[in-house]
């Protein structure tokens, strides 16, 4: 039987603070403490990003607490993991970020329906200061619409 996608951690400020392009998912290598940890719902990307190094792809600066249960045999929290992509996505991601202008932002973890742990991740480019206010005013003014579409409903 298979189970739904279950997201572990999400970077809700990446949409704010950049545009989106390409999305990719991929895998993460890690160890069995982590694996442990993330199926207990324990991890952040807040403050993450993907780059190259060597020919492929890192995701670093991601947070994995260690797991409680692991005591001598625990992993490091602030580890580089190593992303693994397909050659061509590979290849397309280091030729965007040779180009320059854009970076490699982590959107989601999360386990598929085969249970293995995977990464969302975007090519962005950043917003300016007006861009995001921009993205404020609309996010406001449909938050807006809908109330007031509630309350037309209620008269």
């Amino acid at each position: 039987m298979a189970q739904q996608p279950r997201t572990v951690a999400d970077n809700r400020r990446a949409r704010f603070d950049y545009h989106l392009d390409d999305t990719f998912d991929a895998g993460i290598v890690l160890v069995g403490s982590e694996v442990k940890s993330l199926r207990g719902g324990r991890a952040s990307i807040q403050d993450a990003y993907a780059a190259e190094q060597g020919g492929e792809i890192w995701l670093i600066n991601s947070h994995i607490p260690e797991y409680a249960g692991a005591n001598r045999f625990n992993h490091e929290p602030r580890r580089q993991r190593k992303l693994l992509l397909k050659h061509k996505e590979i290849d397309k991601l280091i030729g965007a970020l040779k180009r320059g202008g854009v970076t490699l932002v982590p959107l989601s973890i999360y386990f598929n329906e085969r249970g293995r742990a995977k990464v969302k991740i975007a090519l962005a480019r950043g917003k300016k200061l007006h861009d995001k206010r921009e993205t404020e005013k609309s996010r406001d003014w449909d938050r807006e619409k809908q109330r007031l579409m509630r309350n037309k409903g209620r008269e």
